[in-house]
Formats: structure tokens, sequence, C-alpha cells
């Protein structure tokens, strides 16, 4: 097949969680003998150089630049519409011209789309079978975060994500088949009634890069995995530290808490003056980090989707402790493959369980590998999308002879 592959983050390092899917199904699709065009934006010219890489795994790439400035612009411009501001962060005028001129060039037999804010530059194409994919329901993030910032912040995320969940309902019923990271996700848009046809497909793990260690942990060291510049991540270590951190550390003082993450703000490298606590920015590779720890942390109140920090810490057999809400994304089952907490009590017994006792540790070790092996691989994902592409190919084949059978003859 022909494929083009529309997406709103250049694929390519798969480094972070919003390029790590788009790139294990382009290169999935190619692997598999399709000619996949990909199509995506960079933020800087940095970034597109570094993009360059993806030419290994596809057929051929656009890309094309966005200014932090015009993006913002495009925002502020789509406020007193209907049109949701995050769509127009991630218009590319260029790329729409270069994407609709490729449409005309070339006849693709399949455009895939990931992520719902990319779904702008195919949406006038009606002759190909099309499946969007839109990972997280985007619009949920939203009123989660009108949840956690005060008035008028709250206000304007919740508009946003009205805006955004009418323009989700709208995008569906412009595509075959649209499809999620998760179960829950996809019952969040079938919530919607749009009679589209659903499906979901989980995230993977590339279980042999993200491998056990072989030497021990640091028997009193905790971590935290995430971009620091990502507001949930950050409300997320204000709460814990704030709340748990100060009771575990006069039960336990000489626990050590390691935050991992790039670009953090200046409030996040405040917590590494706490006591026990280090704040390292970014980092060329998250797995030492992770491997020397007794646990990981996922304290996180704003959560959609599948949280890679998780899959990857059980993928490398260390336990987790997280909230039941980001726990949700991952197909385990808390109490089995990780632990879950709500409370600050809940927090502090959970990590002094494991860090008190390595029996319980190893148990938990073991069984999250088995987990991630077993339910979150990127080879049996893959399985399934083929099955979903198929089944999208079938409807759009069979609405095309529903639309031919309707047309009367010309007289």
């Amino acid at each position: 097949m022909r494929v083009l592959f529309v997406c709103h983050r250049f694929p390519f390092p798969p480094s972070r969680g919003g390029k790590i899917r788009p790139f294990n199904i382009v290169k999935h699709l190619t692997e598999s003998g399709h000619q996949v065009t990909v199509a995506s934006l960079a933020r800087s010219a940095d970034e597109a150089v570094a993009g360059a890489g993806l030419s290994r795994y596809c057929h051929r790439y656009l890309v094309e630049q966005i200014g932090t400035l015009p993006a913002l612009g495009r925002m502020l411009l789509r406020l007193p519409t209907v049109v949701p501001s995050s769509i127009g962060y991630f218009c590319s005028p260029a790329l729409k011209r270069r994407v609709a001129a490729l449409a005309i060039e070339r006849s693709f037999d399949l455009v895939f789309v990931h992520c719902s804010s990319a779904a702008q530059y195919v949406c006038n194409l009606t002759d190909v079978c099309k499946i969007l994919d839109f990972g997280d329901m985007d619009s949920q993030k939203w009123f989660e975060y009108a949840q956690f910032r005060s008035w008028p912040l709250s206000t304007g995320y919740w508009l946003e994500g009205r805006k955004l969940e009418r323009e989700e309902a709208r995008l569906a019923r412009r595509f075959d088949l649209c499809t999620c990271t998760t179960l829950a996700e996809r019952e969040t848009l079938d919530s919607y009634r749009t009679g589209s046809s659903t499906d979901w497909f989980p995230n993977g793990v590339d279980a042999e890069y993200f491998a056990p260690a072989r030497e021990p942990c640091h028997p009193a060291r905790l971590c935290f995995v995430g971009r620091m510049d990502y507001f949930p991540n950050q409300q997320g270590m204000f709460e814990f530290c704030r709340t748990v951190w100060p009771e575990l550390r006069r039960r336990r003082p000489a626990l050590e808490l390691v935050i991992v993450g790039a670009d953090p703000s200046p409030a996040i490298r405040d917590l590494g003056k706490l006591p026990g606590i280090t704040v390292t920015g970014s980092v060329p590779d998250v797995r030492p980090y992770v491997r020397s720890s007794v646990l990981t942390l996922a304290p996180l109140s704003i959560a959609r989707g599948t949280q890679n920090k998780i899959l990857e810490s059980m993928a490398l057999g260390v336990p987790v402790i997280s909230s039941p809400l980001a726990a949700k994304g991952v197909d385990a089952v808390a109490g089995e493959h990780l632990m879950t907490a709500s409370t600050p009590a809940q927090w502090t017994d959970a990590v002094l369980r494991l860090v008190e006792e390595p029996e319980t540790r190893a148990r938990f070790a073991e069984a999250a590998r088995a987990r991630v092996l077993s339910h979150h691989s990127w080879p049996a994902s893959m399985r399934r999308l083929d099955r979903i592409i198929d089944r999208a190919r079938d409807l759009h084949g069979a609405r095309a002879h529903l639309a031919a059978s309707d047309v009367e003859p010309v007289r």
C-alpha cells in the first residue's frame, strides 16, 4: 500500500511520549512492505535536522517548521472562534499546501493521522481510506487542567476543552475509522455518539532496550521520570513533595528522590533545594536512573491515555507506585503488577513497603516485567493495528460501493 502518515510532532527521534507511538506505527508499516510518506511538524531547525534519521524508516517525509511566536499567534486568533486554539497551534499553511499537492500528485491507498490536531491536513480528502488515531482524547485533558487552575485560566481551559470536544466529534465523522490508545479513551470517544466506527490498540515498549539491570539497585533511592516543562508532571511532583516527602524523610532520613526530565521550570529546580531531592534536568539516557532506583513514582492527578514512564519502568523490572488515574492507561492489575496510592498516607505506606521489604519489591518487579511482555509489546500491538487497517479498508470499500450504487445513471 501507499500510505500517507500525518502527525503533529515529528516522530524522530522517538524520545518523548508524543513521538514514540507514531514512530512505531511508521516503522511497522514500512517493515510490512508498505510505502510510507510522513508529513509532520518540527518546533525548531535543530529538531528538523535531528529528524532526518526517520528516512531509514519511511519512503519519504515532509517536514515544516512552526515557530513559537507564529504558533501562539494562531492560537490567539482562534480564541474568539469555535475553532480550538490547539488546532491553530499545529497549523502550518506551508504543510497544508504540500500535503494537498502530494495528494494530487500521488494516489494513496491509506491516509493515517495521529492526533486530532493533525487531522486538519487531510480532512478534505474523500476518495481514500482514512484512519484517525486520536491517541488520547485531548479535550478531556483540558477539562482536567481547568480543575487545577484558578480563574481566568480555569475558564479558558474549560472553553478549550469544550471546543475541542466538539471538534473531535466532528472529525470522527470525517474518517472511516477512529482509534485510541486504551479502552477507556475509546469509551470516551464512543460517548460522543457520532456513529463512527472505533477501535483501540495499546502503546508498547521496547523490552530489549528497556531490559532489567544485573546490578542491585540503590536501596533508598526513588525516581520520577518525565518532561518537567509539562504541567501534569509539574503538578504531580509539587503535590508529592509537599504532602508525602516530608513524612517519608521523617521516617527514613536516608531516602533520596531523583527527578529526571528535560526543561525543568525554575519552580521545579527549587525542589532540588529540599533535603534528599535531586533535579537532573535533561539526561542522555533515563535507564541508569530508573535501574538504580528501588521504585519509580507516577503521582499524577492529570493523566490521559498510557503513561510511557510507567511502561518503561515496568519493563526495566523496577516497581511502580502510581495514582489510580495514571494507572488506568496501563493494562495491569493494581496490587499485582504495580501499586497504586491516592492519599499521602497510602503513598507513604506503599513507598516504605517496597523500601523495607526486598521480597515484596522483587515480586512486583518480576510481575511488572512479565506483564509488559505479555500485554504491552509493540509486535502484539502492531498485529492488532493490522487488523484495524483491514477493517477500515473494508468499511471504506463498502461505503464507496454503496455511494456508487445510489448514483443514478446519466441519461
